[in-house]
């Protein structure tokens, strides 16, 4: 399942480094040490791949095999209740499946606001086990369908060219509103990336 795919997360450290402006706009906020794990991926406006344009991926897991998120921002109009009934009634308004990714689309995973789950590198932020019952934690879930996932040093790449910014990930990511989180997790960041979150998707508006 979605839980042994992670459960080798590597375990990093924070570590705020000052943003690097390049030519083809590559600027994090932070420096990854040991890892991506529990980070967040936005897409870059070079990045017009559809599978990715503009997303917002959760990293949870980045090791010496490779790496696996899970989009944040693609809501589908499949309802949880169809496919994971138990889990219904603990899935967080509007009760639908994220898109998690191209890989595996028939794996579901689960994240939770809660500490007894499996971690995902954010804290306060777990995996929760779908094979089974809901418990008495009441905390809202949120289901995605498939996964991202790279290559050993493919991620590494992507990001060199340009495709990805790398930030901090906050707890309430996956629950936000999909709808403009590309610009809102930018708008959040200093400097540079701050401004990204304004660049136009037709850039013949600008």
């Amino acid at each position: 399942m979605a839980e042994q795919a992670v459960r080798q997360r590597h375990e990093a450290t924070l570590a705020p480094v000052q943003c690097q402006d390049t030519a083809l706009g590559v600027c994090h906020d932070w420096g990854m040490i040991d890892g991506y794990g529990g980070r967040l991926l936005i897409a870059t406006p070079h990045l017009v791949d559809p599978n990715f344009y503009r997303t917002v991926i959760l990293m949870l897991q980045h090791d010496e095999e490779g790496a696996v998120g899970i989009v944040l921002n693609r809501p589908t109009d499949e309802r949880v209740e169809s496919h994971l009934p138990e889990w219904a009634g603990r899935t967080a308004d509007p009760g639908v499946v994220h898109y998690g990714g191209p890989v595996d689309p028939d794996i579901a995973i689960g994240v939770a606001l809660v500490t007894d789950g499996m971690p995902t590198g954010v804290p306060g932020l777990s995996l929760v086990d779908l094979t089974g019952s809901p418990g008495e934690e009441d905390a809202p879930i949120r289901v995605y369908s498939g996964y991202s996932g790279w290559g050993l040093e493919q991620l590494e790449g992507e990001i060199a060219v340009g495709s990805w910014y790398v930030v901090q990930a906050s707890p309430d990511d996956p629950f936000d509103d999909p709808d403009a989180q590309w610009q809102k997790v930018l708008r959040r960041q200093s400097g540079f990336l701050s401004l990204v979150s304004t660049y136009p998707e037709d850039v013949r508006q600008n």
